[in-house]
Protein backbone atom coordinates (compact mmCIF):
# COMPACT_ATOMS: atom_id res chain seq x y z
CA UNK A 1 0.00 0.00 0.00
CA UNK A 2 1.28 3.48 -0.84
CA UNK A 3 2.21 5.57 2.17
CA UNK A 4 0.64 8.96 1.48
CA UNK A 5 2.82 10.79 3.98
CA UNK A 6 6.29 9.27 4.20
CA UNK A 7 8.92 10.55 1.77
CA UNK A 8 11.59 8.06 0.75
CA UNK A 9 15.17 9.35 0.65
CA UNK A 10 17.82 7.15 -0.94
CA UNK A 11 21.29 7.95 0.38
CA UNK A 12 22.57 9.11 3.77
CA UNK A 13 25.20 11.61 2.63
CA UNK A 14 25.08 15.37 3.17
CA UNK A 15 22.24 16.00 0.74
CA UNK A 16 20.14 13.07 1.97
CA UNK A 17 20.36 13.90 5.67
CA UNK A 18 19.76 17.61 4.98
CA UNK A 19 16.65 16.74 2.98
CA UNK A 20 15.42 14.46 5.77
CA UNK A 21 15.83 17.17 8.39
CA UNK A 22 14.09 19.83 6.31
CA UNK A 23 11.09 17.57 5.74
CA UNK A 24 10.74 16.82 9.45
CA UNK A 25 10.65 20.59 10.09
CA UNK A 26 7.53 20.56 7.90
CA UNK A 27 6.12 17.67 10.00
CA UNK A 28 6.55 15.22 7.11
CA UNK A 29 7.72 11.67 8.00
CA UNK A 30 10.80 10.34 6.19
CA UNK A 31 12.27 6.93 5.48
CA UNK A 32 16.01 7.19 4.85
CA UNK A 33 17.64 4.32 2.96
CA UNK A 34 21.41 3.94 3.42
CA UNK A 35 23.26 0.85 2.17
CA UNK A 36 26.34 1.31 4.36
CA UNK A 37 27.78 -0.40 6.34
CA UNK A 38 26.31 -3.53 4.76
CA UNK A 39 27.65 -2.45 1.38
CA UNK A 40 30.25 0.25 0.90
CA UNK A 41 31.96 2.24 -1.87
CA UNK A 42 35.60 2.68 -2.95
CA UNK A 43 35.78 6.03 -1.13
CA UNK A 44 33.88 5.51 2.13
CA UNK A 45 35.55 4.16 5.26
CA UNK A 46 32.63 3.91 7.70
CA UNK A 47 28.91 3.35 7.81
CA UNK A 48 28.19 6.74 9.34
CA UNK A 49 25.71 9.19 7.91
CA UNK A 50 27.15 12.31 6.24
CA UNK A 51 30.65 10.84 6.02
CA UNK A 52 33.10 13.26 4.38
CA UNK A 53 35.20 11.29 1.90
CA UNK A 54 37.51 13.85 0.28
CA UNK A 55 38.36 16.78 2.52
CA UNK A 56 37.29 17.96 5.96
CA UNK A 57 36.80 21.54 4.76
CA UNK A 58 33.52 23.26 3.86
CA UNK A 59 35.58 26.17 2.50
CA UNK A 60 35.47 29.86 3.44
CA UNK A 61 33.01 31.47 5.82
CA UNK A 62 33.80 35.01 4.66
CA UNK A 63 30.78 36.75 3.18
CA UNK A 64 32.76 38.07 0.22
CA UNK A 65 33.47 34.51 -0.90
CA UNK A 66 30.93 32.39 -2.82
CA UNK A 67 30.95 29.61 -0.25
CA UNK A 68 30.68 32.09 2.59
CA UNK A 69 27.58 33.54 0.96
CA UNK A 70 26.09 30.10 0.31
CA UNK A 71 26.64 29.17 3.97
CA UNK A 72 24.94 32.39 5.07
CA UNK A 73 21.97 31.49 2.87
CA UNK A 74 21.82 28.00 4.32
CA UNK A 75 21.92 29.46 7.80
CA UNK A 76 18.84 31.54 6.93
CA UNK A 77 17.20 28.33 5.74
CA UNK A 78 18.03 26.48 8.99
CA UNK A 79 20.46 23.94 7.58
CA UNK A 80 21.08 21.02 9.93
CA UNK A 81 24.42 20.05 8.40
CA UNK A 82 25.75 23.59 8.66
CA UNK A 83 24.76 23.95 12.32
CA UNK A 84 26.33 20.60 13.24
CA UNK A 85 29.47 21.45 11.26
CA UNK A 86 29.94 24.51 13.47
CA UNK A 87 29.84 22.26 16.54
CA UNK A 88 32.48 19.91 15.07
CA UNK A 89 34.71 22.75 13.87
CA UNK A 90 38.52 22.56 13.95
CA UNK A 91 40.94 25.49 13.41
CA UNK A 92 41.30 26.33 9.70
CA UNK A 93 41.67 30.08 9.38
CA UNK A 94 38.75 31.59 7.51
CA UNK A 95 37.51 28.16 6.41
CA UNK A 96 34.91 25.99 8.12
CA UNK A 97 36.70 22.68 8.62
CA UNK A 98 35.44 19.87 10.84
CA UNK A 99 36.50 16.70 12.57
CA UNK A 100 34.85 14.24 10.13
CA UNK A 101 34.16 11.55 12.74
CA UNK A 102 32.66 13.99 15.24
CA UNK A 103 30.55 15.60 12.52
CA UNK A 104 29.26 12.28 11.17
CA UNK A 105 28.40 11.03 14.66
CA UNK A 106 26.56 14.25 15.45
CA UNK A 107 24.43 13.86 12.31
CA UNK A 108 23.79 10.20 13.11
CA UNK A 109 22.74 10.99 16.68
CA UNK A 110 20.50 13.85 15.59
CA UNK A 111 18.54 11.92 12.96
CA UNK A 112 18.39 8.71 15.03
CA UNK A 113 16.61 10.65 17.78
CA UNK A 114 14.13 12.29 15.39
CA UNK A 115 10.78 10.42 15.69
CA UNK A 116 9.72 11.40 12.15
CA UNK A 117 12.79 9.73 10.61
CA UNK A 118 13.08 5.99 10.00
CA UNK A 119 16.58 4.87 8.99
CA UNK A 120 16.72 1.64 6.99
CA UNK A 121 20.19 0.14 6.48
CA UNK A 122 19.62 -1.50 3.13
CA UNK A 123 20.42 -0.94 -0.52
CA UNK A 124 17.58 0.40 -2.62
CA UNK A 125 17.18 -1.71 -5.74
CA UNK A 126 14.64 0.23 -7.79
CA UNK A 127 13.26 3.76 -7.78
CA UNK A 128 10.10 2.64 -9.51
CA UNK A 129 9.56 -0.08 -6.89
CA UNK A 130 10.06 2.44 -4.08
CA UNK A 131 7.45 4.67 -5.69
CA UNK A 132 4.90 1.97 -4.87
CA UNK A 133 5.67 2.66 -1.19
CA UNK A 134 6.43 6.38 -1.18
CA UNK A 135 4.58 8.94 -3.31
CA UNK A 136 7.69 11.10 -3.36
CA UNK A 137 11.35 10.11 -3.49
CA UNK A 138 14.56 12.09 -3.14
CA UNK A 139 17.51 10.40 -4.81
CA UNK A 140 20.67 11.42 -2.95
CA UNK A 141 22.98 8.52 -3.71
CA UNK A 142 25.86 10.82 -4.55
CA UNK A 143 28.66 10.73 -7.09
CA UNK A 144 29.42 7.04 -6.43
CA UNK A 145 25.95 5.86 -7.46
CA UNK A 146 26.27 2.27 -8.65
CA UNK A 147 24.44 -1.02 -8.92
CA UNK A 148 20.75 -1.32 -9.75
CA UNK A 149 20.01 2.39 -9.22
CA UNK A 150 22.80 3.40 -11.61
CA UNK A 151 21.51 0.93 -14.19
CA UNK A 152 18.00 2.32 -13.81
CA UNK A 153 19.26 5.88 -14.31
CA UNK A 154 21.20 4.82 -17.40
CA UNK A 155 18.03 3.35 -18.84
CA UNK A 156 15.92 6.40 -17.94
CA UNK A 157 18.45 8.77 -19.53
CA UNK A 158 19.15 6.52 -22.54
CA UNK A 159 22.75 6.08 -21.52
CA UNK A 160 23.40 9.83 -21.27
CA UNK A 161 25.23 9.47 -17.98
CA UNK A 162 28.26 11.65 -17.32
CA UNK A 163 31.22 11.32 -14.99
CA UNK A 164 34.55 12.76 -13.92
CA UNK A 165 37.36 11.63 -11.64
CA UNK A 166 37.75 13.02 -8.15
CA UNK A 167 40.93 12.76 -6.08
CA UNK A 168 41.55 12.56 -2.33
CA UNK A 169 44.55 14.10 -0.54
CA UNK A 170 46.68 12.20 2.01
CA UNK A 171 46.33 12.67 5.78
CA UNK A 172 49.45 12.66 7.99
CA UNK A 173 49.96 11.98 11.69
CA UNK A 174 51.16 15.19 13.34
CA UNK A 175 53.54 13.44 15.74
CA UNK A 176 55.53 12.16 12.76
CA UNK A 177 56.25 15.69 11.50
CA UNK A 178 59.49 17.57 12.16
CA UNK A 179 57.99 20.77 13.55
CA UNK A 180 61.36 22.54 13.43
CA UNK A 181 61.13 22.52 9.62
CA UNK A 182 57.60 23.91 9.35
CA UNK A 183 55.74 26.91 10.77
CA UNK A 184 52.22 27.71 11.91
CA UNK A 185 50.41 30.48 10.03
CA UNK A 186 47.27 31.33 8.10
CA UNK A 187 47.47 33.20 4.83
CA UNK A 188 47.67 36.95 5.57
CA UNK A 189 47.36 36.09 9.27
CA UNK A 190 43.59 35.57 9.02
CA UNK A 191 41.90 33.86 12.00
CA UNK A 192 45.13 32.87 13.73
CA UNK A 193 47.97 30.49 12.91
CA UNK A 194 45.79 27.53 11.97
CA UNK A 195 47.82 25.88 9.20
CA UNK A 196 51.14 24.06 9.24
CA UNK A 197 53.31 25.34 6.39
CA UNK A 198 56.17 23.56 4.62
CA UNK A 199 58.35 26.26 3.00
CA UNK A 200 60.09 25.35 -0.26
CA UNK A 201 63.10 27.03 -1.82
CA UNK A 202 63.18 27.28 -5.60
CA UNK A 203 65.48 24.25 -5.81
CA UNK A 204 63.32 22.19 -3.43
CA UNK A 205 60.20 23.19 -5.37
CA UNK A 206 61.75 22.20 -8.71
CA UNK A 207 62.83 18.83 -7.31
CA UNK A 208 59.31 18.26 -5.95
CA UNK A 209 57.73 19.04 -9.34
CA UNK A 210 60.14 16.69 -11.10
CA UNK A 211 59.28 13.94 -8.62
CA UNK A 212 55.55 14.47 -9.17
CA UNK A 213 55.95 14.24 -12.95
CA UNK A 214 58.12 11.14 -12.76
CA UNK A 215 56.08 9.25 -10.17
CA UNK A 216 54.14 6.13 -11.06
CA UNK A 217 50.38 6.73 -11.23
CA UNK A 218 47.43 4.40 -10.87
CA UNK A 219 46.35 3.72 -14.48
CA UNK A 220 42.84 4.19 -15.77
CA UNK A 221 40.98 1.13 -16.98
CA UNK A 222 40.98 0.57 -20.74
CA UNK A 223 37.37 1.72 -21.16
CA UNK A 224 37.79 4.85 -19.04
CA UNK A 225 38.85 8.32 -20.10
CA UNK A 226 41.06 10.59 -18.01
CA UNK A 227 38.36 13.21 -17.38
CA UNK A 228 39.00 15.36 -14.28
CA UNK A 229 36.96 18.07 -12.59
CA UNK A 230 38.89 21.34 -12.81
CA UNK A 231 38.07 22.24 -9.22
CA UNK A 232 39.76 19.14 -7.81
CA UNK A 233 42.66 18.25 -10.09
CA UNK A 234 45.31 15.74 -8.97
CA UNK A 235 48.47 17.61 -8.01
CA UNK A 236 50.50 15.80 -10.68
CA UNK A 237 48.01 16.88 -13.37
CA UNK A 238 48.48 20.51 -12.33
CA UNK A 239 52.27 20.05 -12.30
CA UNK A 240 52.16 18.75 -15.87
CA UNK A 241 50.61 22.04 -17.04
CA UNK A 242 53.84 23.91 -16.40
CA UNK A 243 56.55 24.10 -13.79
CA UNK A 244 55.13 27.28 -12.22
CA UNK A 245 51.48 26.14 -12.14
CA UNK A 246 51.54 24.92 -8.54
CA UNK A 247 53.60 27.90 -7.33
CA UNK A 248 50.76 30.13 -8.56
CA UNK A 249 48.04 27.72 -7.44
CA UNK A 250 47.65 25.62 -4.25
CA UNK A 251 51.36 26.05 -3.36
CA UNK A 252 51.46 29.83 -3.77
CA UNK A 253 53.42 31.52 -0.95
CA UNK A 254 51.49 34.81 -1.01
CA UNK A 255 50.54 35.92 2.51
CA UNK A 256 52.78 33.33 4.18
CA UNK A 257 56.03 34.92 5.26
CA UNK A 258 58.42 33.41 7.79
CA UNK A 259 60.66 35.81 9.72
CA UNK A 260 59.84 38.44 7.09
CA UNK A 261 60.90 36.21 4.20
CA UNK A 262 58.50 34.75 1.64
CA UNK A 263 59.36 31.17 0.54
CA UNK A 264 59.36 30.30 -3.15
CA UNK A 265 56.40 27.96 -2.57
CA UNK A 266 54.50 26.54 0.41
CA UNK A 267 52.69 23.26 0.98
CA UNK A 268 50.02 23.74 3.65
CA UNK A 269 48.65 21.17 6.07
CA UNK A 270 45.18 21.66 7.59
CA UNK A 271 44.03 20.15 10.89
CA UNK A 272 41.85 17.09 10.20
CA UNK A 273 40.42 16.26 13.64
CA UNK A 274 39.50 18.01 16.89
CA UNK A 275 42.37 16.37 18.77
CA UNK A 276 44.83 17.96 16.34
CA UNK A 277 46.65 14.66 15.77
CA UNK A 278 45.96 14.44 12.03
CA UNK A 279 46.72 16.93 9.23
CA UNK A 280 45.52 16.98 5.62
CA UNK A 281 47.90 17.92 2.78
CA UNK A 282 45.98 20.83 1.24
CA UNK A 283 45.74 20.75 -2.56
CA UNK A 284 47.67 17.47 -2.76
CA UNK A 285 44.92 15.19 -4.02
CA UNK A 286 46.60 12.55 -6.15
CA UNK A 287 46.44 9.36 -8.18
CA UNK A 288 50.06 8.39 -7.53
CA UNK A 289 50.52 4.83 -6.32
CA UNK A 290 50.72 4.42 -2.55
CA UNK A 291 54.45 3.77 -2.57
CA UNK A 292 55.14 6.81 -4.74
CA UNK A 293 53.00 9.05 -2.52
CA UNK A 294 55.16 8.19 0.47
CA UNK A 295 58.37 8.76 -1.48
CA UNK A 296 57.34 12.07 -3.09
CA UNK A 297 55.59 13.73 -0.15
CA UNK A 298 58.41 12.79 2.22
CA UNK A 299 60.60 15.08 0.11
CA UNK A 300 58.80 18.06 1.65
CA UNK A 301 60.38 19.95 4.58
CA UNK A 302 59.29 18.42 7.87
CA UNK A 303 57.78 15.34 6.23
CA UNK A 304 60.88 13.13 5.93
CA UNK A 305 59.54 10.71 8.57
CA UNK A 306 55.85 11.31 7.85
CA UNK A 307 53.41 8.56 8.80
CA UNK A 308 50.28 8.47 6.64
CA UNK A 309 46.93 7.90 8.34
CA UNK A 310 45.30 7.88 4.90
CA UNK A 311 46.88 7.88 1.47
CA UNK A 312 45.41 9.70 -1.50
CA UNK A 313 43.21 7.98 -4.05
CA UNK A 314 40.91 8.60 -7.00
CA UNK A 315 37.37 7.52 -7.69
CA UNK A 316 34.88 7.97 -10.47
CA UNK A 317 32.10 10.49 -9.78
CA UNK A 318 28.83 10.22 -11.65
CA UNK A 319 26.40 13.04 -12.32
CA UNK A 320 23.31 13.57 -14.45
CA UNK A 321 23.02 15.86 -17.43
CA UNK A 322 20.88 18.20 -15.34
CA UNK A 323 19.73 20.62 -18.09
CA UNK A 324 18.35 17.68 -20.02
CA UNK A 325 16.92 15.47 -17.28
CA UNK A 326 16.11 17.65 -14.26
CA UNK A 327 13.45 20.33 -13.92
CA UNK A 328 14.04 23.59 -12.03
CA UNK A 329 12.60 21.88 -8.97
CA UNK A 330 15.22 19.07 -9.30
CA UNK A 331 12.50 16.61 -10.29
CA UNK A 332 13.66 13.84 -12.62
CA UNK A 333 11.86 14.47 -15.90
CA UNK A 334 11.71 10.82 -17.04
CA UNK A 335 10.34 9.71 -13.64
CA UNK A 336 7.98 12.29 -12.06
CA UNK A 337 7.82 12.18 -8.29
CA UNK A 338 11.54 11.48 -7.99
CA UNK A 339 13.69 14.46 -7.01
CA UNK A 340 17.49 14.43 -7.20
CA UNK A 341 19.87 16.03 -4.71
CA UNK A 342 23.60 16.27 -4.09
CA UNK A 343 26.46 15.81 -6.50
CA UNK A 344 24.36 13.58 -8.72
CA UNK A 345 22.63 16.79 -9.88
CA UNK A 346 25.89 18.18 -11.26
CA UNK A 347 26.86 20.44 -8.38
CA UNK A 348 30.33 20.00 -6.94
CA UNK A 349 31.21 20.43 -3.28
CA UNK A 350 29.97 19.67 0.21
CA UNK A 351 28.03 22.89 0.77
CA UNK A 352 26.48 22.75 -2.69
CA UNK A 353 25.38 19.16 -2.01
CA UNK A 354 23.64 19.96 1.26
CA UNK A 355 22.06 23.01 -0.42
CA UNK A 356 20.44 20.91 -3.15
CA UNK A 357 19.20 18.44 -0.53
CA UNK A 358 17.56 21.33 1.29
CA UNK A 359 16.03 22.65 -1.95
CA UNK A 360 14.66 19.25 -3.01
CA UNK A 361 13.02 18.88 0.41
CA UNK A 362 11.38 22.30 0.14
CA UNK A 363 10.00 21.39 -3.29
CA UNK A 364 8.61 18.06 -2.08
CA UNK A 365 7.10 19.64 1.04
CA UNK A 366 5.37 22.31 -1.04
CA UNK A 367 3.80 19.68 -3.30
CA UNK A 368 2.63 17.57 -0.35
CA UNK A 369 1.16 20.56 1.46
CA UNK A 370 -0.42 22.06 -1.66
CA UNK A 371 1.60 25.26 -1.43
CA UNK A 372 3.42 27.27 -4.06
CA UNK A 373 6.96 25.90 -4.28
CA UNK A 374 10.02 28.14 -3.72
CA UNK A 375 11.37 29.70 -6.91
CA UNK A 376 15.03 29.78 -7.88
CA UNK A 377 16.46 33.17 -8.81
CA UNK A 378 19.88 34.48 -9.79
CA UNK A 379 19.65 37.11 -7.07
CA UNK A 380 20.88 34.64 -4.43
CA UNK A 381 23.69 32.06 -4.65
CA UNK A 382 21.62 28.90 -4.26
CA UNK A 383 19.13 30.22 -6.79
CA UNK A 384 21.92 30.97 -9.26
CA UNK A 385 23.35 27.49 -8.82
CA UNK A 386 19.93 25.94 -9.47
CA UNK A 387 19.43 28.11 -12.55
CA UNK A 388 22.78 26.89 -13.88
CA UNK A 389 21.59 23.29 -13.55
CA UNK A 390 18.47 24.02 -15.60
CA UNK A 391 19.82 26.57 -18.09
CA UNK A 392 23.33 25.35 -18.97
CA UNK A 393 23.94 23.81 -22.38
CA UNK A 394 23.20 20.06 -22.16
CA UNK A 395 25.87 19.46 -24.82
CA UNK A 396 28.63 21.06 -22.73
CA UNK A 397 27.38 20.50 -19.19
CA UNK A 398 30.06 20.28 -16.46
CA UNK A 399 29.83 20.13 -12.64
CA UNK A 400 29.64 23.53 -10.97
CA UNK A 401 30.79 25.02 -7.65
CA UNK A 402 29.24 28.11 -6.07
CA UNK A 403 30.74 31.24 -7.65
CA UNK A 404 29.79 34.89 -8.08
CA UNK A 405 29.41 34.39 -11.82
CA UNK A 406 26.13 32.61 -11.08
CA UNK A 407 24.60 35.76 -9.58
CA UNK A 408 22.74 38.52 -11.39
CA UNK A 409 24.90 41.67 -11.22
CA UNK A 410 23.73 44.50 -8.99
CA UNK A 411 24.16 48.20 -9.83
CA UNK A 412 27.10 49.71 -7.95
CA UNK A 413 27.87 53.38 -8.54
CA UNK A 414 31.28 53.76 -6.97
CA UNK A 415 34.46 52.03 -8.08
CA UNK A 416 35.17 49.42 -5.44
CA UNK A 417 37.75 46.73 -4.89
CA UNK A 418 36.63 43.23 -5.85
CA UNK A 419 36.16 42.05 -2.26
CA UNK A 420 34.19 45.15 -1.30
CA UNK A 421 31.96 44.73 -4.33
CA UNK A 422 31.41 41.07 -3.51
CA UNK A 423 30.43 41.90 0.06
CA UNK A 424 27.76 44.32 -1.20
CA UNK A 425 26.64 41.67 -3.67
CA UNK A 426 26.37 39.12 -0.88
CA UNK A 427 24.43 41.50 1.36
CA UNK A 428 21.97 42.14 -1.46
CA UNK A 429 21.57 38.40 -2.02
CA UNK A 430 20.83 37.77 1.66
CA UNK A 431 18.36 40.65 1.81
CA UNK A 432 16.54 39.29 -1.24
CA UNK A 433 16.45 35.76 0.16
CA UNK A 434 15.10 37.00 3.52
CA UNK A 435 12.24 38.68 1.70
CA UNK A 436 11.00 35.40 0.21
CA UNK A 437 7.72 34.18 1.79
CA UNK A 438 9.05 30.60 2.08
CA UNK A 439 12.01 31.58 4.26
CA UNK A 440 11.28 31.11 7.94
Amino acid sequence: MKDNFSVGIVGGGLSGVEAAWQLTRKKIPVTLYEMRPGKTTPAHRSGGLAELVCSNSFKSVELNSPHGLLKAELSLLNSLCLSLAEKARVPAGSALAVDPLVFSQAVEDHLSQEPLVTIRREEAQSLQALQQIHPYLILATGPLTAGAIADELQELTQGDGLYFYDAIAPVIEKESLDLSQVFFASRYGKSGADYLNCPLSRQAYTSFIEALLGAEKVPFKEYEQAKHFEGCLPIEVMAARGIETLAHGPLKPVGLERDGVRPYAVVQLRQENLAGTLYNLVGCQTRMTYGEQKRVFRMLPGLRQAEFARLGSMHRNSYLNAPRYLSETLELKPLPGVFVAGQLTGVEGYVESMATGLWAALQVAAQIQGMRPPQSDKRFMLGGLLRYLSEASPDRFQPMNANFGLLEPIPIQAKLKKQEKRKLWAQAALAYLQSRPWVS
